[in-house]
């Protein structure tokens, strides 16, 4: 019995968070303001017991923090015992230890990860025991679906059929706290998934009535342009598959079927340097990088010639004019720096990420910023319409993002729709209904200033 809950019988409504990271920092405070209100114990989980301990702060007798290993499925079962509702916020990898685990003990699961072909396989043994498992329910994904959701429902239950969806969201600097910075970003984010992005097999898509597919190696040089009303411009690259979404979001028949991700304009080329060189690799492994600097590891991929520089190299061999903005971009980077790493071996994508972290890690006054696009085209009586949706949301500081911000939050207020019961349909899902996604997008707005604004714009099919 290692939580002080146990033996208050029907008392209080028991949550377990298991995964006290970055995207928990309004959550935990979001369901800590409501434990006496809504009669509830938290508990919070983490393999570090200081990092669940800071992030619930001072317990009281209605919530606790413990370290935990969830590998160990016996100390799991015994800690999510009597539990109401589980939040997973794990890796996404290790989500079935959990899923498993409530699905043994009749527990409701959360988890702002995508969905995964093993959490979809549970779908019938979830519904036999009329239980939640949602997931899907952060900011990306997320409030996407469900903004998105609620514009095509909109234009739906109004007779409209849609011939276009288009969506696409990007955690970025704030303009504010761009300053010299010649990429107009950092790392809001797991810095990993961001070194990583656009290697997870061909992107998928529909275009005017086409299937299009972009191979991996050419992600990052094809781009569209948009411009999002009050926040400026941005290139969209597109995500790895937006055809998964067909069934989910009812478009089997629309014409164009796009979800990317936003950028400054500048930012893609100049990461496809680092991708034709190779630094983006992350399937072997560099010895001795505690030996290099980070010039001599740039170096590493790139034909000898002792007598050229390693900057004359890599413009020769990217085929970078002299006085380009990528050029300054990747010197800013510091590929070219005597700084040394400080392990042993790693991955090209490890030793990239490294260098970047050195860069694009907040400093303590910076802040971030999401920017959320839809633009949606339909016809209705025949007629032609579309509408762009746009959502910006700017984070307090370095430690209060609009990144912890917007994924804690929805994932916070589904928690408290379960809890109180107002959303009991069984099953493994996504919030893309509107019992999920009217009262959470509600609150989001009128509670934490998260908003949609729309505008009609031409629309001439294709």
């Amino acid at each position: 019995d290692r939580s002080p809950s146990r033996g208050l019988g029907d008392v209080y409504k028991r949550q377990v968070l298991i995964g006290a990271g970055l995207s928990t920092k309004s959550l935990v405070p979001y369901l800590k303001d409501r434990l006496v209100s809504h009669q509830w114990y938290l508990r919070v989980l983490d393999r570090d017991l200081t990092v669940a301990q800071n992030r619930l702060g001072h317990e009281t007798d209605q919530c606790s923090a413990a370290a935990i290993d969830i590998t160990d499925t016996t100390l799991l079962e015994l800690e999510l015992a009597d539990t109401d509702v589980a939040i997973s916020m794990v890796p996404a990898h290790m989500h079935m230890n959990v899923a498993k685990a409530c699905l043994k003990l009749g527990i409701h699961l959360l988890t702002a990860s995508y969905l995964s072909d093993e959490m979809k396989e549970l779908d019938q043994e979830v519904k036999a025991k009329k239980l939640v498992f949602l997931n899907e329910c952060g900011l990306d994904p997320g409030i996407d679906h469900m903004s998105a959701m609620r514009l095509l429902d909109d234009i739906r239950d109004n007779g409209g059929d849609i011939k276009l969806f288009e969506s696409f969201t990007g955690g970025l600097l704030s303009p504010e706290s761009e300053g010299d910075n010649p990429w107009r970003y950092k790392f809001t984010w797991n810095p990993r998934n961001v070194v990583l992005a656009g290697q997870g097999g061909a992107v998928k898509f529909i275009q005017e009535g086409k299937y299009k597919y972009i191979p991996p190696h050419m992600v990052f040089r094809r781009t569209e342009l948009i411009n999002v009303s009050g926040y400026g411009k941005f290139e969209g690259l597109a995500n790895r598959d937006s055809l998964k979404y067909k069934d989910a979001y009812k478009l089997e028949d629309v014409g164009t079927l796009y979800r990317g991700t936003l950028r400054r304009p500048g930012f893609a080329r100049a990461w496809d340097s680092f991708v034709k060189l190779g630094m983006t690799d992350d399937s072997y492994v560099i010895e001795g990088t505690n030996d290099l600097t980070f010039r001599e590891f740039t170096n590493l991929f790139l034909a000898y010639n002792p007598q050229d520089s390693v900057e004359l190299k890599l413009k020769y061999y990217l085929n970078i004019p002299q006085d380009s903005d990528i050029m300054s971009k990747l010197v800013w980077a510091g590929i070219f720096s005597d700084k040394k790493f400080p392990f042993e071996k790693g991955t090209p994508a490890q030793c990239l990420e490294y260098i970047l972290k050195q860069v694009w890690s907040l400093n303590q006054s910076d802040k971030d910023m999401i920017v959320m696009f839809h633009k949606v085209g339909w016809s209705q009586g025949g007629d032609l319409k579309m509408i762009e949706s746009s959502m910006g949301f700017e984070g307090m500081d370095s430690s209060k993002t609009a990144m912890a911000i917007t994924v804690g939050l929805p994932l916070a207020i589904a928690t408290k729709l379960v809890l109180t019961g107002k959303v009991l349909k069984p099953g493994v899902q996504m919030p893309i209904t509107k019992e999920w996604y009217r009262p959470i997008l509600d609150e989001l707005e009128a509670d934490f200033d998260v908003k949609f604004s729309d505008s009609m714009v031409d629309y001439k099919g294709y």
